[in-house]
């Protein structure tokens, strides 16, 4: 993808940059006369709210009009965001929202804002009223002979009109989550009977330490949440619903968000080389990165507690209660050799300060790694995380550079055929997944990317050289999206090989770009000073079609060969979200299939019939449609019907995974140049053993090293045949 500066600078975008920019310039001016009585954090979400709005209007490829029927979604998602569960306010707190229905847009067009305001206020007096309802319910014991069903299902539920409706919707949630922890302590206490030092506890006791536990959990919940949820946070989350309404793509991020999205893209951030985890509401270090800043410090160990964090001699924050990724957030930072101060409490109980360098850390499992499967044929695997790119600098990590590197091993090991598993694969960098599929294609158009009243533009593969000609199987799942489904539908469009997967992909077919709310402070075309940085908003801009025409969108890549997956049930996809933009085509460019000795009709065919008939398949389709059938999210409060409840889940999860597991593993190996660099380091080789086993245990991997020993056994026939004929 271009770069945020190369992309303000084109044509075509200038324009609403620059009443951005003139906007926010009357804005400030507006502003400056009643300066010292406005709230600067107020002026600050108005700069924001505004800015958005100009964007949505004039950049989104598809913008619903900002009117009266926008607001009144707005107010809709907003609230039920809020309270996703239907248990905090009232049904007369939404009733007095509606006064703002149609003025929601009016705000955003520049009116002051005053919905924000009034509705989070609400929110936060019903927040502090909850905490007291749901200590006051599990101070009293539950009975669990009676029959009666909660629902946790917020589209099947109401808002509570009364403080009891409220109070009994509180006490059912409370006794299912009790009453499932009160099950949990009676089958461990039931696995550990007749074991010395065990002590058998009765009924009434395990109960009361079920409710304690509960008491414990929301207590570190709601902490978490109130400590998380500043001014701040929730007005990112209502220009989120703003955002959010013209497709779940386009999105706020305020500047530290911004830079977490950046580092999960580079595949590298600046921190200390630590993995943090929540221990019983408490931060502590899971692991160290070998050879990370940390690690060299020598002083942070396994275990020890975060209490504060500081960046240099500046004033530490105590991240007490905070959730582990936002204390994440305080430890990274965006400068190399930058100081970061933890106060930690060692596991002796003492209080110690820990002065750490950030330095550079790779995040190692976002990056390719393949393997070589043993068998009938030599079989190349390739596993690819993300569209991994490090935009900041020309020598950063890039996954098309890699998966060539990958290619290059894997043939000098004699493969006859190559997997490309991109399970899991959300997407990434655009430039990346062009110059892959160039790795398996002559030159050739590989998609196309329209934007709003414009024709669309021809990515292409101007390479001649083919790296890889062999038979090839991409591995998809529902939630490979964006460019993994680019990926797939030019290697399907192009007959280059076989698509493997769940019944289609995720169907994201658009294109975003971050661009920050303060142009002028990054761009000095406009010759502005202001020096605020507002976020920026990650904006759906044009949208992808295949060659063949057909959008990806909505619809995502149907697979060549379709495989009974266990996320069917769960409807996430974008053809599942009702802000989701809509399929369509465009015409059809010209390009040229390829040819081979290897058929993918006849292999298809056959191969979706067998798995038809498959005993194994057969049975994951089973228990996928149970599920389907009985995901309705209402559980019974008597302990005997949810003791049986629960068995029957058990029972189809437990089937399911050991349906997912071979019976009789693959053999699968690491790449003989990659031994050395895998052995040298423990954490390396523990978590490349772990890799390796989900490999040779995988029915899905087991089904494409199938698919791909056919074509190798067709292109030897072909070979065979032309050999007899001469």
């Amino acid at each position: 993808m271009q770069k945020i500066a190369d992309f303000i600078m084109n044509r075509k975008i200038l324009p609403f940059f620059i009443a951005l920019t003139l906007f926010g310039t009357f804005i400030v001016l507006q502003s400056k006369g009643n300066a010292d009585k406005e709230d600067p954090i107020k002026q600050k979400h108005a700069r924001i709210l505004r800015n958005v709005g100009i964007l949505l209007k004039e950049g989104h490829f598809s913008p619903l009009p900002i009117n009266d029927a926008f607001s009144i979604s707005v107010l809709k998602k907003f609230t039920e965001e809020l309270d996703t569960d239907k248990n905090m306010f009232f049904q007369s707190d939404i009733d007095q929202f509606q006064k703002y229905a149609t003025v929601i847009d009016d705000e955003i067009l520049g009116k002051p804002i005053e919905s924000f305001y009034e509705i989070t206020d609400v929110y936060k007096k019903r927040m502090d009223e909850v905490l007291e309802i749901y200590t006051k319910i599990l101070n009293q014991p539950f009975d669990f002979t009676t029959h009666e069903k909660v629902d946790m299902d917020p589209k099947k539920i109401n808002y509570p009109k009364t403080e009891a409706e409220r109070t009994d919707n509180w006490r059912k949630r409370l006794k299912y989550l009790t009453l499932a922890k009160f099950v949990e302590l009676q089958d461990e206490r039931e696995k550990n009977k007749g074991k010395e030092d065990f002590v058998v506890k009765h009924d009434s006791t395990l109960e009361r330490e079920a409710r304690q536990a509960i008491h414990k959990q929301l207590d570190r919940f709601f902490n978490t949440k109130k400590n998380r949820e500043t001014t701040d946070e929730l007005f990112s989350s209502f220009v989120n619903s703003i955002a959010g309404l013209m497709d779940p793509h386009t999105n706020y991020y305020p500047p530290v968000d911004l830079r977490s999205f950046n580092e999960g893209m580079s595949g590298r951030f600046y921190g200390i080389g630590a993995q943090l985890k929540e221990d019983d509401g408490k931060i502590k270090i899971a692991s160290l990165v070998t050879a990370g800043p940390a690690w060299k410090n020598g002083e942070l160990k396994e275990n020890d507690e975060i209490l504060k964090v500081g960046q240099g001699d500046a004033e530490p924050v105590d991240v007490t209660g905070f959730a582990v990724s936002d204390a994440v957030k305080l430890i990274r930072g965006s400068q190399k050799g930058s100081e970061v101060r933890l106060t930690v409490r060692k596991p002796d109980g003492t209080i110690q300060v820990v002065k750490i360098i950030r330095d550079e850390v790779k995040l190692e499992d976002t990056f390719v790694k393949s393997a070589i499967i043993e068998g009938e044929n030599r079989i190349g695997y390739i596993y690819l995380p993300e569209f991994y790119a490090d935009f900041e600098r020309p020598d950063g990590a890039r996954c098309a550079v890699d998966v060539a590197r990958e290619l290059e091993k894997l043939k000098a090991e004699n493969v006859e055929g190559i997997i490309m598993d991109l399970r899991g694969n959300g997407g990434g960098s655009l430039y990346d997944v062009v110059q892959m599929v160039g790795l398996f294609i002559p030159d050739g158009p590989v998609v196309q990317v329209k934007g709003r009243d414009e024709k669309s533009s021809i990515l292409r593969d101007r390479d001649r050289n083919v790296q890889y000609s062999g038979p090839l199987a991409v591995l998809v799942d529902e939630t490979s999206a964006s460019a993994s489904e680019i990926f797939a539908a030019a290697i399907q469009d192009y007959k280059r090989g076989v698509v493997i997967g769940s019944t289609s992909t995720f169907g994201k077919g658009t294109v975003q770009r971050n661009i920050p709310l303060s142009p002028q402070r990054n761009n000095t075309l406009f010759g502005s000073t202001e020096n605020e940085d507002l976020g920026s908003l990650k904006l759906t801009l044009q949208k992808f079609y295949r060659i063949n025409g057909g959008a990806t969108q909505l619809k995502g890549v149907e697979p060549d060969i379709i495989l009974p997956d266990r996320l069917e049930y769960l409807k996430f996809r974008e053809k599942d979200i009702t802000q989701s933009l809509k399929w369509d085509e465009i015409e059809q460019l010209s390009y040229a299939p390829w040819t081979s000795d290897f058929s993918i009709e006849p292999i298809a065919k056959n191969f979706n019939s067998t798995v038809s008939a498959h005993p194994v398949f057969s049975k994951i389709k089973e228990n996928v449609q149970w599920l389907e059938k009985n995901n309705n999210r209402s559980y019974s409060l008597n302990i005997n019907q949810y003791k049986q409840d629960q068995k029957a889940l058990k029972n189809v999860y437990k089937n399911l995974d050991s349906l997912y597991k071979l019976q009789t593993p693959l053999v699968v190996k690491n790449l003989k140049s990659d031994v050395e660099t895998i052995e040298a380091a423990i954490d390396k080789k523990e978590k490349n053993d772990i890799w390796l086993k989900r490999v040779m245990e995988d029915i899905f991997i087991d089904q494409s090293v199938k698919v791909v020993n056919t074509m190798i056994d067709q292109i030897n026939t072909a070979r065979i045949e032309r050999v007899e004929r001469k």
